[in-house]
């Protein structure tokens, strides 16, 4: 805990609300109030103030939900990661390049999102910014009602994009509000800022740094019967800004894509359930430039523009936004294919990962526990820096005073429990380790990864098999129509009786907690042999010499036998043996970009490395999202795979962790 000691302020409509909980068991009937009023609410805060001779200044700063930060009329940063109100984080800043003696303006645009999902703990009437300016280590400034604020009526809604993930946005040009962040900007009419009654966080500084930008300039530039087309070349996470000049009241249509249609035109109708299409209303002043709050993945952008607007084309840009990224592991090979997928999968992490690892950067924007296991360790194998994995793993500790098995998505109001992403928990903390030697570390996980343990025991039978884990989504791999026929009905909840993944992933999870706690001179479960004799007993077909997918099956599925491999469970050479021939005869596209890095994490443990890269390369896989056009991975192996395909999904870079 850091000594974080500013009050939170915000305005007078949110100072007296009481938190609401959001937090409960996936499957608990809960209705949170919707509250529709308090949703999407863009508060503005502003202080002037004078400073004498200084050398250094830190701010630190934190908001509810969010914040971006400007100083004397400069952008500055923008935060926090999401946190739990237990373990809410703060952001500090080298601000002394943005300060100057005497006259000062800080401005701060927090917002509000008030939706249930898995981007941020929202939904729960928390709002408001906490914020404490040190000159030479000495507090000079902090929030109190002092600070000016007001509501930003520039910025409305005109929809809402994929599972309730964001509001889509409508920015006015003629609000009062535009122009706030500039020192000279009156906000004489504005109303003093409120203490917060119940601000019952506890501060944390985060343990992370905060976003890079750049500024990308447009590949191709063409004029459109209705306006202009927009291509940037790859797709990339941020904002587009322009400026543009018209009437008073003329309103730009704004599309976004990740392709196009057959026409040529933005398909802003998305595959993964997000309608990009959004609204900027001209001031007739001059040129308004679009200021877009939160955002959008996207290669593509169109605007229709009404008759007599007229765009600075000079002035359009993405910027875009990622966690810093100092690539120190690159592909050494001659293999031309592996080269190029190698680079799909590190530009996937270098511009997909955020304040945290989204699942995608376009329909959840959440933190999902299983995509850890792939982006996580992408991420790290590539930077060579673990501190975002830790912060992951740190997250979905928090996350055990709902749930000691571990929530799905962290930190997050949606509720999703996850049985297979639980299960990996171990192997993660595990993998870290390896990666840092930080014992430390991984003592202060143990007893969450005992926590995993105790949670699955209570669905541990007399055979030593886990049955019936309904507490918990069954996933076995994603999208259903790749799980290579897997033969054991998976609905929510699981159906009665005993199957192959869950029980593999329970007993590499098992071996994977003991070897921690030998490393750490605990004493070990004792449950993993004979655990994996029952896996045994209960799962492999002498006669195929592979593991079948549920109790009295004979069907030998992919993904059976590849997390068999994975936790290290086969009888002898020639069991062994075969799992090897299946993936080399099934090839990883009769399953998921999920399942492919157990497959293929596997190959290289068990010493084929050189199956690994010819799977890698194979046509119908990495290459043909390539074919297609990819500029990050897509989701599933190919844009029709799956109803709702995501065309930027860190969980298919398993290459980046395991080509060298």
């Amino acid at each position: 805990m850091q000594d974080f000691d500013a009050k939170w302020i915000t305005n007078k409509e949110f100072c007296a609300f009481e938190p609401i909980n959001v937090f409960h068991k996936e499957n608990d009937d809960v209705k949170i109030p919707g509250n529709e009023a308090y949703q999407n609410k863009h508060i503005l805060f502003r202080r002037t103030f004078s400073l004498p001779e200084f050398g250094k200044a830190l701010l630190r700063i934190s908001a509810d939900d969010y914040y971006k930060l400007y100083i004397n009329g400069r952008f500055v940063a923008q935060g926090p990661a999401p946190g739990y109100p237990f373990h809410y984080y703060y952001n500090e800043i080298d601000v002394t390049r943005y300060l100057h003696p005497h006259t000062n303006v800080i401005a701060v645009h927090t917002y509000y999102q008030g939706l249930v999902n898995r981007v941020w703990v929202s939904a729960d009437l928390r709002q408001g910014l906490a914020c404490e300016l040190f000159l030479d280590g000495k507090q000079v400034l902090t929030s109190d009602e002092a600070w000016k604020c007001a509501y930003h009526t520039g910025f409305s809604a005109c929809g809402k994009f994929g599972y309730d993930t964001q509001f889509a946005e409508c920015y006015d040009a003629r609000a009062a509000e535009c122009g706030f962040s500039q020192p000279e900007f009156d906000d004489s009419v504005w109303e003093n800022a409120h203490f917060r009654a119940h601000a019952d966080y506890i501060m944390f500084r985060q343990p992370t740094e905060q976003l890079a930008f750049c500024d990308v300039k447009p590949k191709e530039l063409r004029k459109t019967p209705n306006g202009l087309f927009i291509d940037f070349g790859f797709e990339a996470v941020g904002y587009l800004t322009f400026r543009a000049s018209g009437k008073k009241g003329d309103t730009l249509t704004l599309r976004f894509g990740e392709e196009l249609n057959d026409d040529g035109s933005v398909r802003y109708k998305m595959r993964c359930n997000c309608d990009y299409e959004e609204k900027f209303i001209l001031s007739g002043k001059n040129a308004d430039e679009l200021n877009e709050y939160d955002y959008k993945a996207f290669r593509y952008a169109e605007l229709e523009l009404p008759d007599g607007v007229t765009v600075d084309t000079d002035s359009i840009r993405f910027v875009v936004r990622h966690y810093p990224f100092r690539e120190i592991k690159h592909y050494t090979g001659t293999n031309q294919k592996l080269a190029v997928i190698y680079k799909l999968c590190s530009d996937t992490i270098k511009y997909g990962v955020q304040e945290c690892f989204v699942d995608c950067p376009t329909r959840e924007k959440g933190q999902y526990l299983g995509d850890v296991t792939i982006a996580g360790l992408a991420h790290a194998s590539l930077t060579g820096d673990p501190s975002m994995i830790r912060k992951a793993l740190e997250n979905y500790t928090q996350s055990t005073f709902i749930c000691k098995g571990l929530m799905t998505v962290a930190p997050a109001s949606l509720m999703q429990e996850i049985a297979d992403y639980s299960l990996q928990f171990p192997f993660q903390v595990l993998w870290y380790y390896r990666f840092t030697g930080d014992k430390a570390f991984l003592r202060q996980m143990y007893p969450y990864v005992r926590g995993v343990c105790d949670f699955f025991a209570d669905y541990r039978r007399e055979n030593g098999l886990i049955e019936n884990v309904k507490a918990k989504w069954n996933l076995v791999d994603w999208p259903a129509n790749l799980r290579d026929n897997y033969d054991f009905p998976l609905e929510r909840p699981v159906g009665e009786g005993f199957h192959n993944v869950i029980n593999a992933f329970y007993v590499s999870m098992l071996g994977h907690t003991d070897e921690i706690a030998r490393i750490l001179g605990e004493k070990p479960t004792g449950l993993y042999e004979n655990t994996k004799t029952a896996y045994i007993n209960a799962f492999y077909d002498k006669e195929q010499k592979l593991f079948v997918d549920s109790i009295g099956s004979r069907h030998a599925s992919f993904h059976s036998n590849v997390i068999a491999l994975f936790g290290g469970i086969w009888t002898d050479e020639e069991n062994k043996r075969a799992m090897i021939n299946l993936i080399r005869a099934k090839k990883l596209t009769c399953a998921g970009v999920y399942m492919a890095f157990f497959a293929l994490y596997a190959l290289k443990e068990c010493g084929e490395k050189k199956l690994m890269e010819t799977l890698i390369a194979d046509d119908g896989a990495w290459m043909n999202m390539l074919d297609e056009g990819a500029t990050t991975c897509y989701e599933a192996w190919g844009k029709e795979q799956k109803w709702n395909t995501s065309l930027f999904h860190p969980w298919a870079s398993a290459p980046a962790i395991l080509l060298d």
